[in-house]
């Protein structure tokens, strides 16, 4: 009785949430448009998309940094694509973080790191997109728009931030996020670490790969990658890596490569 209590409570919370944050229809057909792998999705599937974005948008918080100025369409577009992936886990999985700060591009952070004989070398990386335990989440507004331009490329800042995300969510990133109880931990780390290595390898022999390149930098990267391409290009994925598109599959409880375009935006 009290969990139905608390059920109704709850979606009457999130129906509120919904209300306060609607998504117009008009800008919602042009995110679409424009990031045309948020299609791959039967109607309904859709339709929770849309609910899940405008949740999203209620309960996170988002800056501009750099002189950029956000916009209605701005942050629509990357509440859609970081809610992708759970929309069948659920927001919860993002409960630990609040902020997102929208740079125009890519920033330089200073980095350190110590050689094998202990001296410490200083340099900057670029970034396009950054997440930490406990947020805030940093993107590049330069690079969340190519997103949309080269569907060729399987290529998601944001997709790649909040894979980071859900990998911190039981500890520090190493690309093992938090299973459900049906998707064993060995079967997750040895599928991983195997099709890791045999990508590493393509890597180091220059090999064109359907995944970014970065992703055989370390497990958690690779683990990040492979998110995006299972999301933005799941047809060439699955062709390169059917073992670990399945094991994505079981974890997101979703299949991206069996769904079909639809033939109008609704």
């Amino acid at each position: 009785m009290l969990g139905r209590l608390w059920q109704r409570w709850q979606r009457r919370r999130e129906d509120a949430a919904v209300q306060r944050r609607a998504i117009p229809d008009d800008l919602w057909k042009r995110t679409l448009v424009r990031y045309p792998f948020l299609q791959r999705r039967e109607s309904a599937d859709r339709e929770e998309l849309r609910r899940l974005t405008s949740l999203f948008l209620d309960r996170k918080e988002f800056s501009a940094a750099g002189g950029l100025r956000l916009t209605d369409a701005m942050v629509v577009a990357i509440a859609a694509q970081a809610v992708l992936p759970v929309l069948r886990l659920g927001l919860s999985r993002y409960d630990g973080f609040i902020g997102i700060v929208v740079h125009p591009d890519q920033v330089l952070a200073r980095r350190e790191v110590a050689d094998d004989d202990g001296i410490v070398h200083n340099y900057d990386e670029p970034l396009a997109g950054e997440a930490m335990d406990g947020g805030p989440v940093m993107l590049s507004w330069r690079d969340v728009r190519a997103a949309g331009h080269d569907s060729a490329a399987a290529y998601n800042v944001v997709i790649h931030e909040f894979a980071h995300l859900l990998d911190m969510a039981n500890g520090p990133p190493n690309g093992v996020p938090m299973l459900p109880p049906e998707l064993p931990l060995a079967t997750w780390q040895a599928t991983l670490r195997d099709e890791f290595e045999r990508f590493s390898e393509r890597v180091l022999a220059e090999e064109e790969t359907t995944l970014d390149p970065y992703g055989a930098s370390a497990e958690e990267e690779f683990f990040a990658v492979a998110s995006e391409a299972f999301f933005v290009r799941p047809d060439a994925m699955k062709k390169e890596h059917p073992a670990l598109y399945g094991m994505l599959c079981r974890f997101f409880l979703q299949d991206p490569a069996t769904e079909r375009r639809p033939s109008r935006v609704s």
